[in-house]
């Protein structure tokens, strides 16, 4: 499979692959300030969809991302996953 990255170097991947949410992941953990605009704009993701996507990687990944204002954190990335692993999807 073919990835397409986006003019920051991100993959895009499939809508329905978890790899999304793992990029989504990276993202909040790499960027300074990680707003639904700067996620965005960085990662390719629609904005409507972004709340949705850390949910699941809160519930479905044990991670813990908080919100603090308008700037997303990851608090911890729980029992389940690698940090330095999934961070290679945020570089294809």
């Amino acid at each position: 499979m073919t990835l397409t990255l986006n003019e920051n170097g991100v993959p895009q991947y499939p809508k329905a692959d978890a790899r999304r949410l793992f990029v989504l992941l990276s993202a909040i953990d790499h960027l300074e300030r990680a707003t639904l605009t700067t996620l965005a704009s960085y990662t390719g993701h629609n904005k409507g969809t972004i709340d949705a996507d850390i949910a699941k990687l809160n519930e479905q990944f044990g991670v813990s991302i908080v919100k603090e204002g308008a700037v997303y954190r990851v608090n911890s990335w729980g029992d389940l996953l690698n940090k330095r692993s999934v961070k290679k999807f945020l570089g294809g």
